[in-house]
């Protein structure tokens, strides 16, 4: 059931006066920076509207000794309290100003550098630039946003690369208190782990002795797709490199037949892999999908 009909379903049952609801996963986002969040926060919001029978200083006590992320955790349980008595005080502030085709591009560059390195992001710069000339700026906006997704991958050496970034290590200190131990819980492709019940790759736990390892990953991260790389014979890896040919051939194609009057045509193809998520056997079928879809629009659109 989609969310307004789950509603609707509690509803019936509770009555309509006793149900009250937010978002809490995007407020989270928002004012805490993670959704990891939203459960406090919420509990907040029951305990504020009498739902929960225990005091305030007794879950607050329970928040110091559980001893995860304690200052965030109080800060959301009083922002859900907040939601649930005053929710005018945490409305959304205005939107920003859109960011411009210049400042979109700019900070893909940036972060594709450092995903590979500068000739990567290169490639990616002098692709767009090509298009600046032949399409309006709506067209090589969503192009921009497309094709930086199909080059970003988050493969075995970007997750290598997020967590041996500087900063990580003393971060989880900040949120974790006392003697913790950090495992990894991953699926390498070159190990024959299965799939778990869903069809997805089957993860394995991983001590602290990873760490190394994946800072060595992150390090070698420009084998990617070269004959070197371990991992370019991997299905999904295989799954990236055709799915970005196909994008760039249909740049090509759109470029080739802009018509001002099909511009909207032209838009949901350029945007189409902004539609493509998920990981393993959820983004393979979300990419049959929108590549059946792109490439009638495709066949629409002509030459």
């Amino acid at each position: 059931l989609k969310i307004g009909a789950r509603e609707q379903v509690i509803a019936g049952a509770v009555g309509a006066e006793n149900l009250a609801a937010f978002d809490a996963n995007a407020l989270a986002e928002r004012l805490m920076g993670e959704s990891v969040f939203a459960n406090v926060m919420m509990l907040g919001f029951a305990w504020q509207k009498g739902l929960v029978p225990v005091s305030e200083g007794t879950l607050k006590q329970a928040i110091l000794l559980n001893g995860v992320a304690v200052e965030k955790n109080t800060r959301a349980f009083d922002l859900g309290r907040v939601m649930a008595a005053r929710p005018e005080a945490l409305a959304a502030p205005a939107p920003a100003a859109p960011p411009t085709l210049d400042a979109v591009i700019e900070t893909r560059v940036a972060f594709l550098t450092d995903y590979q390195d500068a000739a990567y992001a290169a490639r990616y710069r002098t692709r767009i630039a090509a298009l600046r000339d032949l399409l309006p700026d709506e067209l090589v906006q969503a192009a921009a946003v497309s094709l930086f997704r199909l080059m970003a991958i988050k493969d075995e050496y970007e997750v290598a690369r997020l967590h041996s970034r500087a900063g990580f290590a003393e971060a989880l200190a900040r949120e974790f208190e006392g003697d913790f131990k950090v495992n990894y819980h991953l699926a390498p492709p070159i190990l024959p782990l299965g799939r778990d019940a869903r069809g997805r790759p089957r993860k394995r736990r991983f001590g602290p002795w990873m760490a190394p390892v994946l800072r060595g990953l992150a390090a070698a991260r420009r084998l990617r797709g070269g004959l070197l790389d371990p991992f370019r014979f991997a299905a999904d890896r295989k799954l990236d490199r055709d799915l970005l040919a196909w994008y760039e051939a249909a740049l090509d194609r759109v470029v080739a037949a802009f018509d001002p009057e099909r511009q909207a045509l032209c838009r949901d193809i350029l945007a189409a892999p902004q539609e493509i998520r998920g990981y393993g056997p959820v983004r393979e079928a979300a990419a049959q999908r929108v590549q059946a879809e792109t490439d009638t629009k495709l066949a629409q659109l002509g030459r």
